[in-house]
């Protein structure tokens, strides 16, 4: 390419100089046969450079093609080398990724292996007595910390962590039988004494340098083996037997102390009532009040006077013959407020069969009344106790909330000890309510026998009443227009009675005139 650009100029430079001459030329008016002769001899001079510029081409094209094929053929060598280095490069890209997958996987290995022996640390350290924690506690707290330890290496990790595995498996072989070794527990007057554990399983027994021997075991907040003396000496001798001997009879607790740790949160009832707080008094004064009010109202109805079939029968049977004073009689024998009630009705038993219920309704009125007198204050007792209980429960958390805020949440038996003694109130509230409830239930049942009795007796009293007043009507139509006049005069005057209940004195008045 570089010859041609070259070389087309030298050729068309001629072409184009003669081109233009004949125009000049034609300008000058010069003849035909010089211009012939001039065109002529530079074509000839055109073909002889063209004729060396083939020449020239020819001899360069061989060196030209052998230089193109020996660069072809690095090219092909290069071509190979770059898929070679590809192919490799796709081997090392994928044995990286595998790499990188199998050193994923160890890293998980490693992160469970690590979660799995901090798990076995923790429930090792777990089912530790409190008696091996002297022994054992140091191993322990260096497995605990070495994860956390940025000195150390992962390796040296790893055996720290797995170090605790030889100390569990040495513990597991001593345990096989019983073992005695030496440490301190506190004895009972508080004091921190050296002597000599005895653990058979989970029971540890523990004698002291000065002789006093007992079962070892942990008390709330103390992390020191304390000592609990035997309440039997025989129990105490074989223990000082087992110790001293290495074998003999052991004293076991089968509740592993945790009777003595119940014992210890045993308290007096008024011990617990004062862990309430100031809402126990009211709670309190609700529940006497209450229960005196029960039980005066419960006397008072148990000694209500229950009226017989029997005697109602004889007053019902008065009242058929129009006996006034049997009826009396009858009634005076029967008593209670069912007794004062039908005496009413005796009173009024010549009157209309409807001013008769209305004065014996008017006794049961009353009696209903007295009988429900002071009942809804233990109503108001069983609702208000249990808001009262949990006012103080709410208090009582409120307390605990401040003290976490201010001490933290680390001691999580001061936190349930504060919660518990707050809900001692929602329990003595309900101790008071639910029997308040039942109380009020039963009471108010009792008072609604009494005045159903009262009201079947007024209505067998009415009916029998009625059924009189029907009978007698004919009798005294019967009898003549003389005791006809007599009624109808009653009859009026007890018109102008009722009037005079109704419109007041005046229209009374008014109405005589």
């Amino acid at each position: 390419m570089n010859l041609k650009i070259t070389v087309l100029p030298a050729l068309l430079g001629p072409l184009l100089l003669a081109s233009v001459a004949p125009a000049q030329e034609q300008d000058a008016s010069p003849s035909l046969g010089a211009t012939e002769e001039a065109l002529r001899a530079r074509l000839e001079a055109s073909v002889t450079a063209l004729n060396e510029l083939r020449e020239q081409l020819a001899a360069e094209k061989v060196p030209l093609a052998q230089q193109l094929a020996e660069l072809q053929g690095e090219l092909s060598e290069v071509r190979a080398r770059y898929q070679s280095t590809t192919r490799t490069l796709d081997s090392r890209s994928l044995d990286l990724s595998n790499l990188n997958s199998e050193l994923k996987a160890r890293n998980d290995e490693r992160t469970y292996l690590s979660n799995l022996l901090t798990q076995y640390l923790e429930g090792f350290e777990t089912g530790l007595h409190i008696a091996e924690l002297s022994r054992y506690g140091s191993a322990v707290e260096e497995a605990k910390l070495a994860p956390e330890n940025s000195n150390l290496s992962e390796l040296e990790v790893y055996r720290a962590q797995a170090g605790i595995l030889g100390v569990s498996l040495d513990r597991l072989e001593a345990a096989l039988g019983g073992e005695l070794f030496e440490g301190r527990a506190i004895d009972e007057t508080g004091l921190q004494q050296p002597g000599r554990f005895a653990l058979v399983g989970p029971a540890a027994l523990f004698m002291s340098s000065g002789g006093s021997v007992g079962t070892a075991e942990q008390r709330l907040g103390s992390l020191e083996p304390a000592q609990i003396g035997f309440a039997l000496p025989e129990d105490q001798e074989a223990a000082r037997a087992l110790i001293t001997g290495g074998s003999g009879f052991l004293p076991l607790d089968p509740t592993l102390g945790d009777a003595h740790k119940l014992a210890a949160t045993q308290e007096t009832f008024l011990e617990h009532v004062k862990k309430g707080g100031a809402v126990m008094y009211p709670i309190g004064g609700m529940a006497g009040i209450a229960l005196l009010v029960a039980l005066y109202k419960y006397l008072t109805m148990a000694f209500i006077r229950r009226p017989s079939g029997r005697r109602v029968e004889e007053l019902l049977s008065a009242v058929g013959d129009c006996d006034r004073d049997r009826a009396q009689a009858a009634v005076r024998r029967i008593g209670g407020p069912t007794g004062r009630m039908l005496a009413v009705g005796v009173e009024h038993m010549d009157e209309p069969r409807e001013l008769v219920e209305e004065a014996m309704y008017e006794s049961v009125l009353t009696t209903r009344l007295k009988l429900q007198g002071m009942l809804p204050f233990i109503a108001i007792c069983a609702a208000s106790a249990p808001l009262l209980g949990l006012l103080g429960t709410v208090t009582g958390i409120i307390n605990t909330f401040k003290l976490i805020t201010v001490f933290g949440s680390g001691d999580v038996k001061s936190l349930s000890g504060g919660i518990s003694e707050a809900l001692i109130t929602t329990k003595f509230g309900l101790i008071v309510a639910i029997p308040s409830l039942l109380l009020h239930a039963f009471l108010s049942r009792k008072a609604k026998g009494v005045t159903d009795q009262m009201e079947k007796s007024a209505v067998s009293f009415t009916n029998q009443l009625a059924r009189t007043q029907a009978a007698a009507g004919p009798r005294e139509r019967q009898g003549g227009g003389g005791a006809e006049g007599a009624t109808s005069g009653d009859t009026e005057a007890q018109v102008r009675r009722v009037l005079a209940d109704l419109l007041g004195e005046d229209a009374t008045a008014s109405t005589t005139v």
